[in-house]
Parts: C-alpha cells; structure tokens; sequence
C-alpha cells in the first residue's frame, strides 16, 4: 500500500461524472475524523437548525468560510462511523451538477484539511475496515464497469457475497485437513492413526469444487471486457448495410460505391447479455487510392485482433476468388459466414449459392436492406461463444484474472498434496503445499494479501469510489 492510503487524514473526492449541463447533481464525498467538522463550517441550514444526527439529509446553502458568500445550494447527508461505507465519519454534499460547483466545493474541502482521495481509496478504507472483503471491493468496480446487464448482475452477485462464501468455505476445509494432519506430527503417539482414505476423499471433494468456480474464470473476462467482432469482406457486399441494421442506427455511411468506408466504424452492442464491440471495416481490395490503402490496412489488422470475424459476402456474386483470399487471411480466427442481399436471390438459388461455398463455419443469410436475418446472426454469435466454451454454467460466479490466478496457485497445490500422499511420503511434506492453497485462498478474499496487490487493485478505481 502507498503511503498515502495508510494515513489517517480525511479525504475528500468528487464522487460522480461531471461534465457541462449532462448531470442535474453533483456529489463531493469526504471520509474521515474530520469530515463532520468541515462540513459545519461550510453547510448553514436556513434558520440555523441544524441536527447533526447520523443518517439524515440536511438542506442549505454552502457558504466560503471566510467571506461567507454562498457557493451553491445543496443537501447534505451525514453517515456516522461505523454505519457507513468507509466505517468512518462520512459526509456528501449534493450539489447542482455541471463543473463549477462541485470543483469550488471540494476546494473548500481541501482547504479546511481534507486530502485528495486517491483512486479507489474509499473502498479500500471499507475494506480495511472490515466494511468489504477483497471480492466484494473487486465486484464494485465491476459494477460501476458492467457494460450489459448480465454484467452488472454478475458483480451483484459477488458484492452479496456468492464469490467470497464458497472460497471462504473451501479454504476453512484445507485448514480443518491441516489441522488433522499438524496434529498427528505433535501428538503422534495421543491420538489414532490418520485416515488417510478420508483426507485424500476431503482433498478431492476442494479440488472438484475449486475447478468449477475457476471454470467461470473466462465468462467473467467475457462480461467484463466484452467481445470484439469484426465485420470484413470486399467493397460493396453490405458490410455498413449490415452494421446499420444490426445496431438500428446509420453509424456507417452506405452507398453504391465501392471503397465508400474508409476507415474502421464501431458500435457497441449486447447480445444474449455479452457486450459486443462491432467493427466496420473498409473493403478489402488491391487499391491504389493512397487514403482507401490505409483502410484496407487498417481493417486486415482489426481482423487479426477481433475474437470473432463476420465475413460478408454478396449473395448475387457468390463465393468469389476475392473471397477466398480474404477467408485465407482470415481463418485462423473464430469465422462465421454472412451471405448478405439475400433479397435480390430465389430461394432456389440460395440452396444453390450454400452447397458450392465451403467454409467449415456458420453461414447466415441477411438482408441487411430489410433488416433480415439479424437474428440468426446473433444467435450465430452466441453459439461461438458457447463452442469457445466462454458462457460458464454458473451465472452467479464471474471470477476475474487475479481471483483466476490464486485458484489456479491453489489447485496446484493441492494436486501437489495428493501427489506427496500417493509418494508416501513424510506428514510434514503435505503441509508444505496445503499451507500454499490455503495462502492462496486467503489472497482472493483478501485475509492474505499484500500491500502491492493492493496498490494493483485499487488503482483501478475511479477516485470518488
């Protein structure tokens, strides 16, 4: 931990996203001893009737401590230690939105005492209060991150506490088998011999549980950062049509022209609860049009780093040599075939056009002129996700990379013990590594963990949170 998380000073930060007439309100947070303190220097209540009880909202004027001149008309909302989220002395003033306001406000704070707050330093004051273990901290970002609803509900989810009870559950039974076993090395001759079928049944019953919560490990990298596609193919197959239709506005301009796209167009999307980031991209062809060139680059190297690329292709043309070029840059990645104009052919010809491509993945027909089709594509897209094996079973578990990495130090660990027992080798050298699951456990919930994990995670807070 940096030196400025351990002080005990009162800190104060802006506590919402202000930009110019986007927000009604505006909240400036202070946590600390002398939190109430500052507050009854700037806030005066109408009358003077003021009551500083805990858990009450105050409305007033915040006034410059010297000159009195009013600086904005808020509320104020009091949160005594230890009913709070910090477990400290919490204030918030809650003023009009916009920049002006909330800036000359946490000025004022700042004045009078109070520390700029670091990013994420409110929460890691809940949790070194015992306010949040180490999970729930992690969830609150998640939440204020999530970008589709099932990943807000996954960070939910760890916030009450589904992620940290079953880890909590699975560390006390390495501690129970540790102590089973420290004790017949100090007790030897007191105590029975140590069933050794049965610890090695208890080493194996964490070990099952332990897989399926790490198995969730890529679901939750999923939520969290989302799914980049890329829609590719040559000029004029419909590639901005497709993209329009899919996202129901007119992010890309479309015309008859070919080369018309010239650069990459995104669009955020969700599909089946997975944020999905969509990348138009320029017609890939040999040009000599200096600016289309720079597309074409461009748009070669969005494929080679999306997770899934959508390959479109003109239905009226088929499958072309200028296809199967482009399918061989592209292969390597997760592909799905879009068949796209599907309007302008017969049904007849449909069949015709599906039985002389041979592409080993999805094919999908659209007519992104009508908006048909796009169903099938999502439902296309989620089968990919699924056969990537990213969709977990569980959907209250979401574990991230660092809860991912100590899982994976602790199922080692324990393969490791199960290992020293059929070795037959000495008691002492199976609590080696079941003291090593056991640390690694404790750093996912946060009972062991060190100040530079903590420094990596907070960080990555915004500073109001």
């Amino acid at each position: 931990m940096s030196e400025t998380f351990t002080q005990g000073a009162t800190i104060a930060a802006i506590a919402t996203a202000i930009a110019p007439q986007q927000g009604s309100i505006g909240i400036v947070r202070l946590s600390g001893e002398q939190a109430l303190e500052i507050a009854k220097t700037l806030f005066h209540a109408p009358g003077g009737r003021q009551v500083w009880e805990s858990h009450r909202i105050l409305y007033g004027y915040i006034r410059h401590p010297h000159t009195q001149q009013v600086v904005d008309e808020a509320l104020l909302l009091i949160m005594k230690a230890p009913r709070s989220y910090t477990c400290e002395d919490v204030v918030e003033f809650h003023c009009h939105g916009g920049i002006m306001p909330v800036q000359q406000v946490l000025q004022l704070c700042l004045e009078l005492g109070a520390r700029l707050a670091q990013p994420g330093e409110f929460t890691l004051r809940a949790f070194l209060n015992g306010r949040l273990d180490l999970t729930q901290a992690e969830s609150i970002s998640d939440l204020v991150g999530a970008q589709s609803p099932a990943a807000a509900q996954a960070a939910l989810a760890g916030l009450q506490g589904k992620l940290a009870t079953p880890i909590r559950q699975l560390r006390t039974a390495c501690l129970d088998v540790l102590a089973e076993i420290e004790a017949r090395i100090d007790f030897e001759e007191d105590l029975p011999p140590l069933n050794e079928p049965e610890i090695i049944a208890e080493i194996n019953h964490i070990l099952e549980k332990l897989s399926r919560i790490l198995a969730t490990a890529d679901r939750g990298e999923l939520l969290r950062t989302g799914l980049k596609v890329a829609i590719v193919g040559r000029p004029n197959v419909g590639k901005s049509s497709l993209l329009n239709a899919w996202s129901r506005s007119d992010r890309a301009i479309v015309t008859d022209l070919p080369g018309t796209t010239r650069d990459v167009v995104e669009s955020q999307l969700v599909v089946g609860g997975v944020p999905v980031q969509v990348l138009d991209t320029a017609g890939i062809r040999d040009t000599v049009d200096i600016v289309e060139k720079i597309g074409v680059e461009r748009s070669r190297s969005v494929a080679q780093a999306a997770d899934l690329v959508l390959l479109t292709i003109d239905a009226g043309a088929g499958w072309t040599p200028e296809d199967q070029e482009i399918y061989e840059q592209v292969k390597h990645r997760p592909v799905i075939l879009v068949i796209n104009k599907t309007d302008l052919l017969k049904a007849a010809e449909k069949t015709e056009i599906q039985s002389k491509i041979q592409n080993p993945g999805s094919k999908i027909f659209t007519s992104a002129a009508q908006s048909k089709g796009i169903e099938d594509l999502e439902k296309a897209i989620l089968e990919a996700v699924n056969a990537g094996n990213l969709q977990a079973a569980n959907l209250d578990l979401a574990i991230n990379q660092r809860q991912a990495a100590a899982l994976t130090r602790a199922k080692a660990a324990l393969e490791q013990v199960s290992a020293t027992i059929g070795n037959q080798l000495p008691l002492d050298f199976w609590t080696i590594d079941l003291r090593g699951a056991i640390q690694a456990l404790g750093e996912i919930t946060g009972e062991e963990v060190t100040e530079s994990v903590l420094d990596r995670i907070f960080s990555r807070f915004c500073i109001g949170k």
